[in-house]
């Protein structure tokens, strides 16, 4: 029996993070690579409050550096 290779996830090129001013929701365009190869595209949609927590979680994992790039509401990241 083979072992499945689990997706991973890019964000979509060319393609930005944007919310919806009515409900807050946030989408981020995604791609789905196994391995190196290129498996299809997908948007991820959270709530605003699941986005916050999101941009909090990444913000607290990341070095210093990299995670001031990331601290943005997600009205900024339209």
């Amino acid at each position: 029996m083979t072992t499945p290779v689990p997706l991973h996830a890019s964000l979509r090129r060319g393609a930005a993070p944007h919310t919806d001013a009515t409900t807050g929701e946030v989408r981020l365009p995604l791609s789905l690579f196994r391995i190196d190869e290129y498996q299809g595209d997908i948007d991820l949609v959270l709530s605003r409050t699941e986005g916050e927590r999101l941009l909090n979680d990444l913000g607290g994992t990341l070095a210093p550096q990299a995670s001031s790039a990331l601290r943005q509401t997600p009205e900024v990241v339209r």
